[in-house]
């Protein structure tokens, strides 16, 4: 059954994850969604970038927070891209636009952003950070989610002597799931957020 935004009529972001069209796509979950959102700090009329935005979760949460404005999620994976077409129109969103290829070339020519958030890299966070540095509004955040350690390493280093107000977060989360006539906690893979303000 299909399923339009007025099937989740709330405004506070954390969308089941259940909501998603996912395949073999990495999904953002729910309660790091939240958690992201929140230190993004979105406001009505921004225009955001979700680089290496996957199934879209996130795009999805930002797009319905900053309308009328707009999110750009970058993705270079044609399935993910779909993925993330499918997911838009799910809840009825003329905002997202999936901008197909390799961040950082694939940013150039696009509208500067406000707030910029960064969920997969393919190896080149540096250089995505560096273009995105370039182009971001003072008084813009990056938030990074950083499942490696090497990817936390690369967002702290990248902030030092840029201009940047830093704050973080190690989020370690679990879920309670039913076994049997009991319950148990499940947790989530560890994932550092990295809030990066630009003065």
């Amino acid at each position: 059954m299909a399923m339009t935004i007025l099937d989740w009529p709330f405004i506070t972001p954390g969308i089941p994850d259940a909501w998603f069209t996912r395949d073999r796509v990495p999904l953002t979950k729910e309660e790091i969604r939240v958690l992201t959102l929140a230190k993004a700090r979105l406001g009505s009329g921004m225009t955001v970038y979700d680089i290496g935005a996957g199934t879209g979760s996130l795009a999805v949460e930002a797009a319905r927070l900053v309308a009328p404005g707009q999110v750009l999620a970058v993705e270079v994976n044609p399935l993910a891209c779909d993925l993330i077409r499918q997911n838009s129109e799910r809840f009825n969103l003329g905002n997202l636009q999936v901008v197909a290829g390799e961040a950082p070339e694939v940013l150039a020519g696009l509208p500067a952003p406000d707030r910029v958030l960064i969920g997969g890299s393919g190896g080149r966070l540096k250089d995505i950070l560096a273009r995105c540095h370039n182009l971001l509004h003072p008084g813009g955040i990056i938030v990074i989610n950083a499942i490696t350690p090497e990817t936390l390493t690369t967002a702290l280093t990248f902030s030092q002597g840029r201009g940047y107000r830093v704050a973080a977060l190690a989020a370690s989360l679990a879920r309670l799931e039913p076994a049997g006539r009991v319950h148990f906690w499940r947790s989530l893979n560890p994932v550092h957020i990295v809030q990066l303000i630009k003065e």
